[in-house]
């Protein structure tokens, strides 16, 4: 089997001042493809250490990414800190000063001694073309490993990850085992409730289940390892989405904005928002995609009274009666968004996101969320923990109305039972 690791530099890294994105990328991109990083490690930008840990890895490692460090500055110490490693000197590789050169002149800028720095590599290095920046990439054999080095800007990696280094993993090592991943998204189960519900199933050989907790959702995530587990997986996933039942709330995406994405960008339906305690949560987690346009008509943050009762004609009798958190109120706010444009569909939102302004009869936390349909509307009630932060809440409230919305699209009763989410209130018509 690939043994594949993977070593991220930087200082900024290690200390936690940049968080590292390129990791997380870099190991789902890799799972994709159906192979498994084995080992990561995060070193800084000190040569004693980069030393040592290109040493210590290659003897256990069959493939090494190294990300980061080739930049012009002093700090960028990679292709120094392999030299050293191997007990070879750095030089020149020409072809990348002529690629430098070039880009300098066609920019009308001046060669500095620190541009140069990026053309030397270690004496035994095959250079990796970077088309899209000025540090070009290599790779080295050290002891049973080859070390492959890749720019630490996220957009160069993703590029040399596609075009330069999958191909050479193909090429040096052919297919490793088949390895399969599929993921279902699950909204208000706890993980142990989760893990009691499945770890009463028999699963084939070669077939495991792992969770990973990322509020408001749970993922399942369910790996096949060999090509008989690979050929029961989707046996497997329908088992786990049976067991489930409605704690599934999508397949293969990773939040309720892109299932709702994905459900009405080619519907021909058309939807529109109205938000109070959210802020603009729905409409942005929806415009994150391209293509939302064709059904995402407006969207409006409608946060106090006035605004309720000027832009969406929820009544002042409404309010005074039943306040702004009422399903009175997010009804007549998902009836006045939809009435604009008469769109298909129309979330409302309304609530107390904290940590002020809860009151005995409506606690932080307290939200209320409303759905206009062309078959009817339902409305509801929900009291999330108070210990929440008001960015959680905030979050969880956008998960439960794009939930109704997506049991509305496919035609099923909006309103479910979460066991982690306590209803106090329903109306339906």
């Amino acid at each position: 089997m690939l043994k594949l690791e993977m070593i991220c530099t930087g200082e900024e890294v290690l200390s936690g001042q940049i968080v590292d994105t390129n990791a997380a990328w870099f190991a789902n991109a890799l799972m994709e493809k159906g192979i498994e990083m084995s080992h990561r490690v995060t070193v800084g930008d000190r040569l004693e250490d980069l030393v040592a840990v290109f040493q210590e890895r290659s003897q256990t490692a069959d493939v090494i990414v190294v990300n980061g460090g080739l930049g012009p500055t002093t700090d960028d110490m990679s292709a120094e800190a392999m030299a050293l490693a191997k007990g070879e000197s750095l030089v020149e590789n020409t072809e990348w000063r002529e690629r430098l050169e070039g880009w300098m002149q066609r920019y009308g800028r001046m060669m500095s001694a620190n541009n140069l720095k990026q053309a030397m590599l270690p004496a035994s290095a095959v250079m990796v073309d970077n088309p899209y920046g000025t540090a070009c990439g290599f790779r080295v054999k050290l002891n049973r490993a080859w070390l492959f080095f890749t720019p630490g800007v996220p957009h160069e990696f993703k590029k040399m990850t596609y075009e330069q280094f999958l191909p050479f993993i193909a090429e040096e090592f052919g297919q490793s085992e088949v390895v399969g991943l599929k993921k279902l998204l699950t909204l208000g189960h706890g993980e142990s409730r989760l893990g009691d519900q499945l770890e009463r199933l028999n699963l084939p050989d070669g077939v495991t289940i792992g969770y990973r907790s990322s509020l408001p959702y749970n993922e399942i995530k369910v790996f096949a390892r060999g090509e008989s587990a690979n050929a029961a997986l989707g046996e497997v996933v329908d088992l786990v989405k049976h067991t489930l039942g409605d704690a599934v709330v999508s397949e293969g995406h990773p939040n309720l904005a892109a299932e709702i994405h994905s459900l009405m960008e080619n519907s021909g339906q058309s939807l529109s928002l109205a938000e109070s305690c959210t802020g603009g949560l729905l409409a942005s987690q929806l415009v994150d995609f391209p293509g939302s346009s064709r059904y995402l008509q407006q969207a409006l943050v409608t946060y106090c009274n006035e605004s309720k009762m000027k832009l969406l004609d929820v009544s002042a009798n409404t309010l005074d009666s039943y306040g702004a958190v009422s399903l009175e109120t997010v009804r007549e706010m998902a009836q006045g968004v939809k009435n604009l444009l008469g769109s298909d569909y129309a979330l409302s939102t309304s609530g107390i996101a904290g940590p002020d302004g809860g009151s005995d009869e409506k606690p932080v936390g307290t939200v209320a969320i409303g759905l206009a349909t062309p078959l009817g509307e339902w409305c509801q009630m929900i009291q999330l923990p108070q210990r929440l932060s008001r960015t959680m809440i905030r979050s969880l409230s956008c998960a439960v109305a794009y939930d109704m919305l997506r049991r509305a699209l496919r035609g099923e009763d909006p309103i479910v039972e979460y066991p982690s989410v306590r209803r106090t209130q329903v109306w339906v018509r």
